[in-house]
Order: C-alpha cells, then structure tokens, then sequence
C-alpha cells in the first residue's frame, strides 16, 4: 500500500462538509455496507462478513429464489441511550444494512449454515454433491 503524504481533493471536501451532513440529514456520516470475502473450497463456498459490536441475534439471514440475504437493523439511537455520554466523534458504524449474493443452483441451500465470531459472521454454502450417472449407450 501507498502512503499518501498529501490529502487528495475529495477528502479535503468530505472534510469541509462533514459536520454539516452529518447533523442535516440525521444520519450517520460514516455508515457504510460490511465489508464480505468469499472463499470457495472444494466442497463449499463461504462468507465472511466483517461486522464487529454486533451480537448473532442482529443479523437476519434468507435464502429466497437463489438469492442469499444477510440484513441488521441496529438502531444507533438505543445505542447512544445506554450509554448516556456524548460521543465528540463517530465512525463506528451502526444501522441498517443488508447484503445480497446470488447463489449458484451448485448451493444445497437446505444446509446452509452460519455462525457469529469474534466480529466476523461466517455463512457456509455447502455444494451440492455431483450426481453423476453413467450409462452405456449401445451403437445400433
């Protein structure tokens, strides 16, 4: 990676409006989308989501017509109550995201599976197993 000694003209923009947008809208300037990798092995395809201070019971996970959705919906406002302290600056992001991938007809979805560690969601995608039947044609 390239150290940049020099703020570029977009962040000396973001920079200069930051505030403003931030308390206008009501939203948080800093929310963006979890970053995913997807990995794939010889028997599965899996998904890591990066989503640290989250709990398992945040995310909502759907499979509908070969489409894989992964949703959270945490409200920043019930975070700031119980803290009950002023935040100077906030970039973590909390919020309402949601993440779709289609799914290869390759993806049993029947055993899909996921777990929540450690800041990361991990969503298995099992393959289905290859029916190969093999026939003999006879030559007339």
């Amino acid at each position: 990676m390239r150290w940049k000694n020099f703020p570029n003209l977009f962040d000396l923009v973001d920079n200069l409006f930051e505030s403003e947008k931030g308390e206008s809208e009501g939203t948080n300037y800093y929310y963006n989308v979890p970053a995913v990798n997807i990995i794939e092995t010889d028997k599965t395809f899996e998904i890591e989501l990066a989503a640290p201070g989250f709990s398992k019971n945040d995310f909502k996970i759907t499979v509908e017509n070969n489409v894989l959705r992964i949703s959270s919906d945490v409200s920043k406002a019930k975070e700031k109550e119980e803290k009950k302290m002023e935040c100077l600056r906030q970039e973590f992001a909390f919020g309402k995201f949601t993440r779709s991938f289609s799914l290869p007809n390759s993806i049993d979805t029947e055993k899909i599976s996921a777990d929540y560690k450690d800041g990361i969601l991990h969503v298995i995608l099992p393959k289905r197993e290859e029916l190969t039947i093999s026939k003999q044609i006879a030559i007339q």
